[in-house]
Protein backbone atom coordinates (compact mmCIF):
# COMPACT_ATOMS: atom_id res chain seq x y z
CA UNK A 1 0.00 0.00 0.00
CA UNK A 2 1.31 3.47 -0.87
CA UNK A 3 2.32 5.71 1.99
CA UNK A 4 0.13 8.79 2.44
CA UNK A 5 2.41 11.80 2.79
CA UNK A 6 0.02 13.79 5.01
CA UNK A 7 0.00 11.13 7.73
CA UNK A 8 2.82 10.36 10.14
CA UNK A 9 3.83 6.81 11.20
CA UNK A 10 1.02 6.77 13.79
CA UNK A 11 -1.64 7.97 11.34
CA UNK A 12 -1.84 11.53 12.63
CA UNK A 13 -2.29 14.37 10.14
CA UNK A 14 0.80 16.44 9.40
CA UNK A 15 1.99 19.07 6.99
CA UNK A 16 4.58 17.60 4.64
CA UNK A 17 8.11 18.92 5.20
CA UNK A 18 9.25 20.37 1.86
CA UNK A 19 12.45 21.90 3.25
CA UNK A 20 14.81 19.53 1.44
CA UNK A 21 12.94 19.54 -1.87
CA UNK A 22 14.47 21.20 -4.92
CA UNK A 23 13.16 24.53 -6.13
CA UNK A 24 11.76 24.05 -9.64
CA UNK A 25 9.34 25.79 -11.97
CA UNK A 26 5.92 24.26 -11.36
CA UNK A 27 2.60 24.62 -13.14
CA UNK A 28 -0.81 23.01 -12.89
CA UNK A 29 -3.85 23.16 -15.18
CA UNK A 30 -7.31 22.20 -13.93
CA UNK A 31 -10.78 22.32 -15.41
CA UNK A 32 -14.41 21.95 -14.48
CA UNK A 33 -17.82 22.42 -16.04
CA UNK A 34 -21.16 23.90 -15.04
CA UNK A 35 -24.29 22.78 -16.90
CA UNK A 36 -27.32 25.06 -17.00
CA UNK A 37 -30.44 25.94 -18.91
CA UNK A 38 -30.33 28.23 -21.95
CA UNK A 39 -31.75 31.24 -20.08
CA UNK A 40 -29.05 31.12 -17.40
CA UNK A 41 -26.31 30.50 -19.98
CA UNK A 42 -27.34 33.54 -21.99
CA UNK A 43 -27.55 35.79 -18.93
CA UNK A 44 -24.17 34.68 -17.58
CA UNK A 45 -22.34 35.06 -20.89
CA UNK A 46 -23.88 38.02 -22.71
CA UNK A 47 -23.01 40.66 -20.10
CA UNK A 48 -26.63 41.60 -19.34
CA UNK A 49 -27.00 39.77 -16.02
CA UNK A 50 -28.59 42.08 -13.41
CA UNK A 51 -25.77 41.30 -10.94
CA UNK A 52 -23.14 42.43 -13.46
CA UNK A 53 -20.43 40.70 -15.46
CA UNK A 54 -20.58 37.12 -14.18
CA UNK A 55 -17.48 35.99 -16.04
CA UNK A 56 -15.38 38.84 -14.62
CA UNK A 57 -16.64 38.13 -11.11
CA UNK A 58 -15.92 34.40 -11.48
CA UNK A 59 -12.42 35.08 -12.83
CA UNK A 60 -11.57 37.32 -9.87
CA UNK A 61 -13.08 34.80 -7.43
CA UNK A 62 -10.94 32.04 -8.92
CA UNK A 63 -7.74 34.04 -8.72
CA UNK A 64 -8.47 35.12 -5.14
CA UNK A 65 -9.26 31.54 -4.14
CA UNK A 66 -6.01 30.23 -5.62
CA UNK A 67 -4.12 32.75 -3.48
CA UNK A 68 -5.98 31.54 -0.36
CA UNK A 69 -5.68 27.78 -0.96
CA UNK A 70 -3.30 27.32 1.98
CA UNK A 71 -5.95 28.83 4.26
CA UNK A 72 -8.85 26.84 2.81
CA UNK A 73 -7.41 23.32 2.57
CA UNK A 74 -5.93 21.82 5.73
CA UNK A 75 -2.25 20.84 5.47
CA UNK A 76 -1.80 22.70 2.17
CA UNK A 77 1.29 24.93 2.12
CA UNK A 78 0.74 28.67 1.68
CA UNK A 79 2.41 29.50 -1.63
CA UNK A 80 3.75 32.65 -3.25
CA UNK A 81 2.06 32.17 -6.61
CA UNK A 82 3.65 33.88 -9.59
CA UNK A 83 0.70 33.52 -11.95
CA UNK A 84 -2.93 32.42 -11.94
CA UNK A 85 -5.19 32.50 -14.98
CA UNK A 86 -8.86 31.54 -15.13
CA UNK A 87 -10.43 31.14 -18.59
CA UNK A 88 -13.99 30.41 -19.69
CA UNK A 89 -15.37 28.65 -22.75
CA UNK A 90 -19.09 28.78 -23.50
CA UNK A 91 -20.48 25.48 -24.74
CA UNK A 92 -23.99 24.48 -25.82
CA UNK A 93 -25.24 23.61 -22.33
CA UNK A 94 -22.84 25.37 -19.99
CA UNK A 95 -19.48 26.93 -19.29
CA UNK A 96 -16.08 25.21 -19.07
CA UNK A 97 -13.58 26.77 -16.68
CA UNK A 98 -9.83 26.19 -16.96
CA UNK A 99 -7.40 27.53 -14.40
CA UNK A 100 -3.63 27.51 -14.45
CA UNK A 101 -1.34 28.30 -11.54
CA UNK A 102 2.43 28.57 -11.56
CA UNK A 103 5.41 29.38 -9.37
CA UNK A 104 9.03 28.56 -8.80
CA UNK A 105 9.16 26.67 -5.54
CA UNK A 106 9.45 23.47 -3.53
CA UNK A 107 5.90 22.17 -3.84
CA UNK A 108 3.30 21.88 -6.59
CA UNK A 109 0.35 24.08 -7.42
CA UNK A 110 -2.25 21.44 -8.28
CA UNK A 111 -4.50 22.39 -5.38
CA UNK A 112 -4.31 26.08 -6.30
CA UNK A 113 -5.43 25.39 -9.87
CA UNK A 114 -8.25 23.12 -8.68
CA UNK A 115 -9.35 25.64 -6.04
CA UNK A 116 -9.41 28.44 -8.63
CA UNK A 117 -11.56 26.33 -10.92
CA UNK A 118 -13.91 25.31 -8.12
CA UNK A 119 -14.45 28.84 -6.85
CA UNK A 120 -14.99 30.24 -10.35
CA UNK A 121 -17.67 27.57 -10.92
CA UNK A 122 -19.31 28.29 -7.56
CA UNK A 123 -19.39 31.99 -8.39
CA UNK A 124 -21.12 31.27 -11.69
CA UNK A 125 -23.64 29.16 -9.80
CA UNK A 126 -24.23 31.92 -7.27
CA UNK A 127 -24.81 34.50 -9.98
CA UNK A 128 -27.08 32.25 -12.05
CA UNK A 129 -29.07 30.40 -9.40
CA UNK A 130 -32.09 32.71 -9.72
CA UNK A 131 -32.42 31.53 -13.34
CA UNK A 132 -31.53 27.85 -12.85
CA UNK A 133 -31.31 26.32 -9.39
CA UNK A 134 -30.61 22.95 -11.02
CA UNK A 135 -27.23 23.93 -12.46
CA UNK A 136 -24.68 21.13 -12.08
CA UNK A 137 -21.03 21.63 -11.32
CA UNK A 138 -19.10 18.60 -12.53
CA UNK A 139 -15.87 17.10 -13.77
CA UNK A 140 -13.47 19.20 -11.73
CA UNK A 141 -10.10 17.62 -12.35
CA UNK A 142 -6.40 18.13 -12.84
CA UNK A 143 -5.44 18.13 -16.52
CA UNK A 144 -1.68 18.59 -16.20
CA UNK A 145 1.11 19.37 -13.78
CA UNK A 146 4.77 20.09 -14.44
CA UNK A 147 7.88 20.40 -12.30
CA UNK A 148 9.13 18.76 -9.18
CA UNK A 149 10.61 15.32 -8.67
CA UNK A 150 7.80 13.57 -10.55
CA UNK A 151 8.12 15.82 -13.61
CA UNK A 152 5.25 16.23 -16.03
CA UNK A 153 1.92 14.46 -15.64
CA UNK A 154 -1.05 14.72 -18.04
CA UNK A 155 -4.55 13.31 -17.72
CA UNK A 156 -4.98 10.33 -20.03
CA UNK A 157 -8.03 11.65 -21.83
Amino acid sequence: MAKLTHLDDKGAARMVDVGAKAVTARTALAEGYIRMNAKALKALTDGTHPKGDAIAAARIAGIMAAKKTGELIPLCHPLALESVTVDFTTESDGIRVRSEASLTGKTGVEMEAMTATSMALLTLYDMGKSLDKGMRIEAIRLLEKTGGKSGTWRAAD
